[in-house]
């Protein structure tokens, strides 16, 4: 019997009337798998997911290959997004048996016994082809190795224990330095796709963290003998191309998941939350490095697409929309010159034909997906037209183009609020908030933290998933790193001294629950989670920031702020514990390298005090200059509830300033003249 109905994942309901008599990850199943002796086959996806829609399709749905399955394995099915725990463990592990990399969706077979894999790939179809065998084939083949190789099976799963204890950093360093840093920039430099940004070749991912991390190296040498221009100009180059190119949805907002080409034309169509999040910040903060108006362009449009499209009616985030909808993949974005002509005017079709290349062949299965193909300047020559009136056709024909497309029939939408993932937008939406001075985007970072705190947190501890009106699994390291680094960047935007009070407990949360107190570093579940084949402690950015990298940043940061040693600490041994790797292979680490920069480079924290709308006039004036080294908090007067060293930073009748390096603090300023001077002096200026 199929025991997915009850489920809240919308990926294991779309999976609840398949023949297959799918479990979910629990006692049930691995109890049964004990009790028969049968192996497990483990299937791990999630609901955007193209290749998962296809397999399903083709093998889960087929009455043959489910009867298969039924008599020879207990067959779990796991979303990834709620129990990233598990992903985690069983994409290293195929790493390791496979020696190629993972993905999804993931197949695993396990021992009964004790979860260990044995075998297992990624999508396997269901007749033989592409080097693949049918997976029907395939399921007696691995059944009949099962039978008669038990012994041995055992054995190679205590061998891939041992190599998961080879993962573990070496022994802690004993002195942090600079070179990381250098060496990060020279590596990631070499990676550059030089004519089309992005690092590598197809397919091509976004890697936020990584251009972070050369944004964020070009600002600490930017003002001096010798600024590192080619680190911003890396920055500048993939972000322009992906903002021209098919990854960024050019009428909706918001980007894709990656792209299939290296010219960044063609993506796979699912929009995931968590790259929406640290690529508005990255827009937004490249706003204010160059004031060029397509990165305000683009960081106003996707953070108008997360409010317009993924936000719930209680104020918290959606997981992603499905690559998939009626017609096939990516048919809901798709255009035709004919459809489009017949909804515009005709000065408004001539321009977004040109623009976006309607006028061209079309570039994907006889439609048009469109990406910019001229420039404006271009556009405006081939149309005869001026760049004023260009700029306003274009965007009255995206209105209008929106308009149409949403009366289709949509992707799916997985209505998972996963805690992390919220986090990752939080920050982008603080970030925002100040760089392009709109407080609705505070406001609704503010919600979403609201949100959070109401329904996330249960019988003393944070929750990792919400849905239908249940919350779920215990959190994880990333749900509470995102989400307090998130909190700091949002109480820059709107002082709240509840806020503080959640970063507080966050942080205890981690010290508390996650962190590795004999050799540094945080573990990936808490110290009660169950037990699985083993506790991974994960370093290296992939597709979402570390969270041992996000939890030390933001761990200083609210040290210094607060003076908290125990912080300040925890921050120091996690980079001493990753240190070998972190050292040797940066580039793997961008946002650890940022937490080592950091904790070797002290931030400069700004606190000011006063009447609530002078301190935020101050700050706005601040805001325009891009110091992400620089922590700047605007706290009214009447603020209450706020920790010791903070409270005794105040004014009794007007507005002042204390400018803090670390937790050491000069004397307080009191006009925003002196400020601005400070912070010059500082390194940390502003045009203010």
């Amino acid at each position: 019997m199929n025991k997915l109905a009850n489920e809240t994942s919308p990926y294991l309901l779309q999976h609840a009337g398949n023949p297959v008599d799918w479990y979910p990850w629990g006692d049930e199943a691995l109890s049964l798998a004990r009790e028969q002796n049968r192996p497990i086959l483990l299937s791990i996806g999630y609901s955007a997911c193209h290749w998962c829609h296809v397999m399903a399709h083709e093998s889960f749905e087929d009455p043959a290959i489910a009867k298969l399955m039924n008599e020879l394995f207990v067959n779990i099915k796991v979303d990834r997004e709620e129990r990233p725990d598990l992903d985690q463990v069983y994409q290293t592990a195929h790493q390791f048996i496979t020696r190629r990399p993972g993905g999804w969706p993931l197949t695993m077979f396990l021992h009964p016994a004790d979860q260990r894999p044995f075998f297992g790939g990624t999508y396997f179809p269901n007749t033989e082809r592409h080097g693949l065998p049918a997976f029907g084939d395939l399921l007696q083949r691995v059944a009949d190795y099962y039978r008669d190789n038990e012994q041995e099976i055992r054995e190679h799963g205590a061998a891939l224990v041992e190599a998961f204890t080879r993962l573990e950093p070496g022994a802690p360093g004993s002195q942090l330095d600079s070179q990381p840093l250098q060496r990060a920039r020279d590596q990631l430099l070499g990676q550059l796709d030089r004519e089309h940004g992005g690092f590598g070749t197809a397919p091509k991912f976004p890697h936020a963290s990584s251009l972070e991390r050369l944004l964020r190296h070009w600002r600490r040498t930017a003002h001096s003998s010798e600024p590192d221009t080619q680190a911003l100009y890396a920055v500048a180059l993939t972000l322009a191309r992906m903002a021209e190119g098919g990854i960024h949805d050019q009428i909706g907002g918001g980007f894709y998941r990656y792209s299939v080409d290296p010219q960044w034309e063609i993506p796979h169509f699912e929009k995931m939350l968590y790259d929406n999040g640290p690529l508005l910040a990255l827009y937004a903060q490249m706003w204010q490095v160059s004031a060029d108006e397509q990165y305000r362009r683009v960081a106003n449009d996707t953070a108008d697409w997360v409010l317009r499209e993924m936000r719930s009616p209680d104020g918290a985030f959606w997981s992603t929309l499905d690559a998939d909808s009626p017609g096939g993949e990516g048919r809901f974005y798709l255009w035709t010159p004919q459809s489009t002509e017949a909804l515009l005017e005709p000065d408004e079709y001539r321009v977004i034909a040109a623009h976006y290349g309607l006028d061209g062949p079309a570039n994907f299965e006889q439609a048009w997906h469109l990406r910019v193909t001229a420039s404006l300047a271009d556009t405006a020559a081939n149309t005869q037209l001026n760049g004023s009136t260009v700029r306003r056709l274009l965007d009255s024909a995206r209105i209008k183009l929106l308009a149409a497309r949403n009366e289709r029939e949509w992707p799916g939408r997985d209505e998972k609020i996963l805690t992390a993932w919220n986090g990752l937008m939080i920050r982008g939406l603080a970030i925002a908030a100040r760089a392009l001075h709109r407080e609705e985007l505070s406001a609704a970072a503010a919600q979403a933290v609201d949100f959070i705190h109401s329904r996330l947190v249960a019988q003393g501890r944070l929750m990792a998933c919400y849905k239908d009106g249940q919350a779920r699994f215990p959190a994880y390291l990333d749900d509470h790193a995102y989400l307090l680094d998130a909190l700091l960047e949002l109480l820059q935007a709107r002082w709240d001294s509840r806020h503080l009070e959640f970063a507080i407990w966050l942080a205890d949360q981690l010290l508390e629950r996650f962190e590795d107190t004999k050799r540094g570093g945080f573990y990936f579940t808490g110290n009660d989670h169950e037990a699985l084949i083993y506790r991974m402690k994960p370093i290296s950015d992939d597709s979402l920031p570390s969270g041992n990298a996000v939890a030390a940043l933001a761990l200083n940061r609210l040290g210094h702020l607060l003076g908290e040693n125990r912080y300040l600490d925890a921050a120091a041994r996690t980079l001493h514990a990753a240190w070998e790797p972190l050292s040797e292979f940066p580039h793997g680490h961008p946002s650890l390298v940022t937490a080592l920069e950091e904790q070797l480079y002290l931030p400069t924290i700004v606190v000011i005090r006063g009447d609530s709308g002078e301190v935020r006039s101050w700050a706005d004036r601040l805001e325009s200059v891009y110091a992400p080294a620089r922590m700047l908090f605007a706290i009214p007067a009447e603020a209450t509830g706020l920790p010791e060293g903070l409270a005794a930073r105040s004014a009794a009748d007007q507005t002042i300033a204390y400018v803090c390096t670390g937790s050491v603090c000069g004397a307080p300023v009191s006009s925003l003249d002196e400020l601005a001077q400070a912070l010059s002096e500082a390194g940390q200026g502003s045009d203010a």
